[in-house]
């Protein structure tokens, strides 16, 4: 971090403080001001940072920009901690339009998303011959979209990725258009301590999560990926 005028975007991972990179980790051990994206970031990551902490949550904007801006005009060594990857509803362009305005350049050091945490606690891959080789990252509508497209996303029988969605999953099965019977998994903290996967269908899995009381902090997975019964073998091994 030799550069004093530039603040580090850096992916925290998906919850287990050993999946953040070694470049990560590296910024984090140096910077002298650190503004984490609350609960999101696993605290035992937290512990290890010797620099100043500000947990984000509720802040706005405005003052998360002038705080960092502030810090590092006095010559501070600033990182901003967001989880999982910062590229995935991580928020970072409007954060990084407004430290432009302050002659602030940013490096995005890249993270771990949960999206893969989720197929690693799956034991699965995302993209497997013979069943699925394309993968969509999408949510659902609600308080900062008006309007999603899981519909007509559903209907290319690709595998499904849901963000943000554990709260209005009975929504979100009714939107999309997969059979009853594609095997749908619910991942809570991938790779947390708390990790808790639920396994079921489209026809089911709502009502499996609402039992299980999940509501946030959950990957919804769907496709044949999630169960992989059915699939051709990958021509980087021997050919069927």
């Amino acid at each position: 971090m030799s550069d004093n005028n530039k603040i580090y975007f850096v992916g925290a991972g998906p919850g287990d403080p050993e999946l953040i990179t070694v470049k990560g980790q590296k910024m984090l051990e140096c910077a002298d001001l650190v503004v984490y994206a609350g609960s999101l970031v696993n605290p035992v990551l937290l512990d290890k940072i010797n620099g100043q902490k500000i947990d984000s949550y509720g802040m706005r904007l405005e003052d998360i920009t002038s705080t960092m801006v502030d810090a590092v005009k006095e010559g501070q060594k600033v990182v901003r901690l967001h989880s999982g990857d910062p590229s995935l509803y991580g928020a970072i362009i409007e954060q990084i339009t407004e430290l432009a305005k302050h002659d602030v350049d940013v490096e995005v050091v890249p993270g771990v998303s949960s999206i893969f945490a989720t197929a690693a606690a799956l034991g699965t891959q995302l993209t497997l011959k013979g069943v699925s080789e394309t993968l969509i990252i999408t949510r659902p509508a609600g308080e900062t979209l008006e309007k999603d497209d899981l519909a007509a996303l559903s209907r290319h029988g690709a595998t499904m990725a849901v963000f943000l969605g554990t709260r209005m999953i009975e929504e979100v099965m009714q939107a999309v258009e997969y059979p009853l019977d594609t095997p749908v998994a619910v991942v809570y903290h991938a790779s947390w301590d708390d990790q808790q996967i639920i396994r079921g269908t489209v026809s089911d899995i709502a009502d499996r999560v609402k039992a299980a009381g999940l509501t946030r902090s959950a990957m919804i997975l769907i496709g044949g990926v999630v169960d992989p019964v059915h699939y051709r073998r990958s021509h980087l091994y021997a050919p069927e």
